[in-house]
């Protein structure tokens, strides 16, 4: 087998691919802490019953996920590319920085099934009070409405 050789523009390429692999991984793999950090935040508002802030975690939420799909669509490509530039580099990092990704976002699933889990039994309490609520006013007529006694004749004299 002959050695191949590479230039020194074909290792610096390799390089400046692989660091930027790496730097979207590293990235991607803060987006999802961050949004672990969002969903743990989220479940003690839910246990709280605190709307507002559910409201603006779910808000952050939905932002954090549309930035790692969108880091997602860029890692792909680059992925590929990595590949063929590498196809026998199983000792580097990138395998190391694949599975912890692959283990935080295990985590955001099984957070993000747990909220989910709580935000359905919280409803249901939700919707229980509402069905046992008696409206105060339900028995009531209207005064127009009533067929009791009311006077008929009005005394304009005096």
């Amino acid at each position: 087998m002959a050695a191949q050789t590479l230039t020194d523009g074909e290792v610096a390429e390799r390089v400046a691919l692989l660091r930027r692999f790496k730097s979207l991984l590293e990235e991607q793999r803060e987006k999802f802490r961050q949004y672990l950090t969002v969903l743990e935040k989220q479940e003690t508002d839910i246990d709280s019953g605190d709307i507002d802030a559910m409201v603006s975690h779910t808000e952050l939420e939905q932002s954090i996920v549309s930035e790692i799909f969108t880091i997602q669509k860029v890692i792909d490509p680059m992925e590929s590319l990595w590949r063929d530039a590498h196809p026998a580099a199983s000792e580097s990092e990138i395998p190391r920085l694949k599975t912890d990704l692959d283990r935080l976002k295990a985590d955001v699933l099984a957070q993000n099934e747990k909220n989910r889990d709580l935000l359905k039994s919280r409803m249901s309490v939700i919707r229980e009070r509402v069905v046992s609520l008696k409206n105060p006013y339900a028995k009531r007529s209207s005064v127009y409405a009533q067929t009791g006694q009311t006077g008929t004749r009005i005394d304009i004299e005096s």
